[in-house]
């Protein structure tokens, strides 16, 4: 506000009523407070943190044909991303690396390219650490070429531990550092038949307009046929270890594996060593029906990655709430698919400055005096209810060509509000449709009641109905609940790819009671 006072508006006895909703709908009424900037502790350990993570960073667009390139990678860094991944080949002579999806038409792009544009833009939106994970499908030789491109492509920039890590350092320790992390090389992978249900290409109306409804962890929407990944990791057979090109093991400060035996073997805690640990969506979906606590103890001191199953071709996303809540810091995510997902992820990492990294709660770090986690099936008693006052909207006039919605009437909107969070948290509401106004007053509040307010994101929405078609898309954004400003607020949407418009904002107001 300081800023402002020497606007002639602050030196009135009054508003008049125009200065008064331009203030409203200003920027400097913001739904979160930019003056917080990174507030979050972040003196703990990498693993007690949700880290903003790309899955194959590398794509322009879907998973079988599309282009290899280092914009992408340019673009997430740029937004604050935290985790870039890099599939790694040989070139077709063998003498070189490339980066490419494996097994597909995607065209590729040199690693060095990708490692160059990584150190030019790591730290444009944030000075936290980058961790690069490597899918490593290389030859010793050619991962000794790897290690020699890293090391003089960063420098002092990387961190080394000289030994394996007994706990992660911290994010404050790592500022404009790199971090690698791979697991032992897989050698030129036998291509696998990935089988697609006719139900899994299907897409709905509404998913064509703008990305289908986030879903929760059912048993009923995945079974073992699905478990077709390109992304498996292999056990960290000490052997396959010793064939690493020495330099290049030196570079891996984050080991990655599952080892041998199952899902338990998997989640056991190494009192004397850290690691990161790789599940596809569906393998964490099935594991959360038998070892929920055993994966929050595990993520306490250990990283987990979450990945996208492997036909999602379309590179659409899924629902990232079902690592969060059973604390896996690693919810990697296709950043060039679009969808109401992305934009939970989007919501999410505008926590905390936006610098990519947010703080896990307390419950999801310690265990209680009997030495027992938290268990993210549990149905807890409400903490707080969160109020929302949707008052009115405006900026379609400014933003939208007058005839996008309706090409001979003002369109007729109407909004959705809710909550991603927990599963007993989630809910969709909707106000009513204000007909032929492109100033739309809707003036009505919902109430949410919270169980888990530290993990609950608000969903808004802005659709035109349209009677003989698909309704049109007209604005959204997420924005983390524990981070809302009380009263009333200036929100702004933003456009299906995560865009802020110019102009599109809503009036809304926010109280816990």
């Amino acid at each position: 506000m300081d800023s402002l006072k020497h606007l002639p508006l602050f030196h009135r006895r009054g508003f008049h009523l125009e200065g008064f909703f331009k203030y409203l709908f200003g920027d400097a009424n913001p739904a979160l407070d930019p003056a917080l900037g990174v507030h979050h502790d972040m003196n703990a350990p990498l693993s007690h943190y949700f880290i903003y993570t790309g899955h194959n960073s590398y794509l322009t667009g879907n998973q079988l044909s599309s282009d290899c390139s280092d914009v992408p990678i340019i673009n997430a860094l740029r937004k604050g991303v935290r985790v870039i991944e890099l599939d790694i080949w040989p070139n077709s002579t063998n003498d070189d690396v490339n980066v490419l999806h494996g097994r597909t038409l995607t065209t590729p792009v040199e690693l060095i390219k990708c490692l160059r544009s990584i150190k030019e833009h790591a730290f444009a939106a944030s000075e936290y650490p980058v961790v690069i994970t490597l899918e490593d499908h290389l030859t010793q030789d050619l991962q000794a070429k790897v290690a020699e491109m890293i090391t003089q492509t960063f420098g002092d920039m990387l961190f080394c531990p000289e030994s394996d890590l007994e706990e992660f350092p911290s994010p404050e320790s790592l500022k404009k550092r790199v971090i690698i992390s791979t697991k032992p090389p897989k050698e030129y992978l036998q291509a696998k038949e990935v089988k697609v249900k006719n139900n899994d290409m299907k897409k709905e109306k509404d998913e064509e307009a703008w990305g289908s409804e986030v879903k929760n962890a059912k048993m009923d929407d995945y079974n073992d046929d699905d478990e077709e990944e390109e992304d498996e990791d292999d056990e960290e057979d000490p052997k396959e270890q010793q064939n690493e090109a020495p330099e290049y093991r030196r570079l891996i400060a984050i080991h990655a594996g599952k080892g041998k035996g199952g899902m338990k073997d998997w989640l056991r805690v190494d009192l004397h060593k850290v690691r990161r640990l790789s599940l596809s969506e569906q393998e964490l979906e099935k594991a959360i029906v038998t070892y929920g606590k055993d994966i929050v103890r595990f993520t306490q001191r250990n990283m987990l990655r979450v990945y996208p199953k492997g036909i999602r071709f379309d590179s659409s996303n899924y629902n990232p709430l079902i690592g969060w809540t059973h604390g896996a810091q690693m919810v990697a995510f296709n950043m060039q698919g679009y969808g109401r997902s992305l934009w939970l992820m989007h919501g999410m990492f505008k926590a905390n400055g936006g610098c990519g990294y947010v703080k896990k709660p307390n419950f999801l770090l310690n265990a209680d005096a009997y030495g027992e986690v938290f268990d993210p099936s549990a149905t807890l008693p409400v903490k707080t209810t969160l109020r929302v006052t949707v008052y009115m909207g405006e900026g379609w006039y400014y933003d939208f060509r007058h005839t996008h919605f309706d090409a001979y009437s003002p369109p007729d909107f109407y909004a959705r509000v809710g909550i991603a969070g927990v599963p007993v948290d989630t809910i969709m509401k909707k106000t009513k449709t204000l007909e032929d106004n492109w100033i739309p007053a809707w003036d009505e509040v919902f109430e949410f009641p919270l169980t888990v307010p530290e993990l609950a994101l608000l969903r808004i929405e802005v659709h035109e109905y349209d009677m003989s078609e698909k309704d049109d898309f007209a604005g959204q954004t997420c924005l983390p609940v524990r981070e809302l400003r009380k009263g009333i607020r200036s929100v702004s949407l933003h456009s299906r790819k995560g865009e802020k418009y110019n102009n599109v904002k809503l009036l809304m107001r926010f109280d816990f009671v």
